[in-house]
């Protein structure tokens, strides 16, 4: 993946393809709250929601881990941010 000025990114080239740890965010499953998209970290495989959802735990995992990269975690979807 390249950025501005056709630069590889270093948190993308030390991401690495891992399995989701659950099928839906992690911390909802455990309070039974909802989500509107999962996000999955490339870094630890933890499965997270979006900022969209209420709780937004994919944002709370990367300020907890500074895992870098994240990937969706939606059928039919295929990008990293």
């Amino acid at each position: 993946m390249k950025a501005k000025g056709n630069t590889i990114c270093d948190h993308i080239q030390t991401a690495s393809e891992v399995q989701g740890n659950t099928e839906g965010c992690e911390e909802c499953e455990k309070i039974g709250s909802t989500w509107v998209h999962l996000r999955l970290c490339l870094g630890c495989g933890h499965v997270g929601c979006c900022d969209s959802s209420v709780n937004k735990h994919a944002t709370k995992h990367f300020k907890q881990t500074e895992h870098p990269v994240i990937k969706s975690y939606e059928l039919g979807e295929n990008w990293k941010w």
